[in-house]
């Protein structure tokens, strides 16, 4: 262990599947027998709808038109972190970790590719930058997914699950004395589809799909659309959306209310059949934006009664719990210790991933 109590500052930047905007979180991280961490500063930059348009067509790009969006792309996160810092007026800083926008996850052929150069932003902004957290991990054989549960594992280990309610819904647990992780279904990326049929960008509260009833038979054809990813606990991610799930969401013959009801009961059942059975009741920590869907929460427990307990932390740790744990693996990386667990994503080795520039 490293000197004790040495303390680091890292910005944090996320930018989910859901495309609701670029999470910023600026965390100091304390080191000693264990790791502490305090969020200074955190905020969300909603996505312009010409941002929120290039991004969502941006695997449609021929390969130079992508490379130039991928250097625009960290020019703008580069100055999003500006404006946050002058903002917050926060001078010290020892690095930015940039998750980046996932464009393209196909791990099956040795790829994945997170959008906003590294570089780009390092050039905006003069500070230290780890970016690409995914790649290596691939080129391993792994998924390059999920990479949370190592944060889940030092910084909130008085849970027994923790349960990420993003565009794509994933949890993380200890099995036996290791980490195991994995997507379960699609979560918001859903939702929010469905919600553009009445020009709104999610549920709010989940009032819509409150107003619901389970239409069992697209409820079967949703569950059977995970299947194979059940069996294999393969990462998921916007091809396999539009490739399975998108055409059975668009039979608008069933009224959008009764849609929305049962992608969220959907939803409860891939969490509860995820869950072991330890005979206990587990303290399932839900973060992500899934979890401010008070109906969501409030099928899901019904689901989960006498299995799993839902916990709901505070507001800024369900919004950007996932900027925050991007932080602490760009920080793992500069202190060259293990940020991707093969146990999580099946690759041959741990591995310190990330590309670092400055």
């Amino acid at each position: 262990m490293a000197t004790a109590n040495k303390k680091y500052r890292i910005l944090g930047l996320m930018s989910g599947t859901s495309l609701d905007g670029l999470d910023l979180a600026l965390v100091e991280f304390t080191v000693g027998k264990s790791w502490r961490f305090s969020i200074i500063a955190s905020s969300t930059q909603p996505y312009t709808r010409t941002w929120a348009d290039r991004l969502a067509l941006a695997h449609t790009l021929p390969g130079v038109d992508l490379i130039a969006m991928h250097s625009a792309y960290g020019t703008y996160l580069g100055k999003q972190c500006q404006l946050f810092l002058r903002k917050s007026k926060i001078r010290s800083l020892d690095a930015i970790a940039s998750h980046g926008h996932t464009i393209f996850h196909q791990p099956d052929r040795g790829f994945t590719f997170q959008l906003g150069d590294g570089q780009a932003i390092h050039a905006m902004t003069g500070i230290k930058v780890i970016s690409d957290f995914r790649s290596l991990d691939v080129l391993l054989g792994g998924e390059g997914a999920p990479l949370v549960p190592i944060g889940d594992r030092l910084l909130f280990a008085s849970y027994d699950v923790c349960l990420n309610l993003g565009g794509i819904a994933n949890l993380s647990m200890e099995v036996g004395r290791k980490r195991k992780a994995f997507d379960l279904c699609f979560c918001n990326m859903a939702l929010n589809y469905l919600m553009k049929e009445v020009g709104k960008t999610f549920d709010k509260g989940g009032m819509l799909a409150s107003r619901g009833e389970v239409d069992q038979d697209l409820l079967v054809d949703i569950l059977s659309a995970y299947q194979e990813i059940r069996k294999k606990r393969k990462s998921i991610g916007r091809e396999f959306f539009e490739q399975a799930i998108q055409p059975i969401l668009e039979g608008k013959s069933i009224p959008l209310v009764n849609r929305l009801r049962t992608v969220c009961e959907s939803v409860a059942i891939e969490v509860a059949g995820a869950l072991p059975a330890s005979g206990k009741n587990l303290k399932l920590l839900a973060t992500g934006g899934g979890a401010l869907n008070r109906f969501l929460i409030q099928v899901m427990q019904e689901r989960l009664e006498g299995k799993a307990r839902i916990i709901l932390p505070s507001m800024e740790i369900i919004a950007f719990k996932e900027a925050l744990i991007f932080a602490f693996l760009g920080l793992l990386r500069l202190r060259n210790e293990i940020n991707v667990l093969s146990s999580v994503t099946r690759a041959r080795r741990d591995s310190c991933s990330g590309t670092v520039t400055g």
